[in-house]
């Protein structure tokens, strides 16, 4: 296992946090029904973005580490 349970508890309780806290602020936004819609779809996409962002990053990483350690094999072949 790569992390640890508090490690992992803390990550999920900030990402949390940060989106509880940004929809908070902007349900109390005060301005036009459409302007807030804007912002709403703009935190989703980003979290969205986010979250695939990191998961590519972190396959690319693994593969890159895979590739190597199938070379290794194959030149001790």
């Amino acid at each position: 296992m790569r992390n640890t349970a508090a490690f992992s508890f803390l990550a999920w309780a900030g990402f949390l946090l940060g989106v509880l806290f940004y929809y908070v602020g902007l349900w109390n936004l005060e301005q036009p029904l459409y302007v807030k819609g804007y912002y709403a779809i703009g935190g989703m996409f980003l979290i969205v973005t986010c979250l695939v962002l990191q998961k590519t990053i972190r396959d690319n990483e693994e593969d890159k580490l895979n590739i190597q350690e199938i070379e290794k094999n194959e030149v001790a072949l």
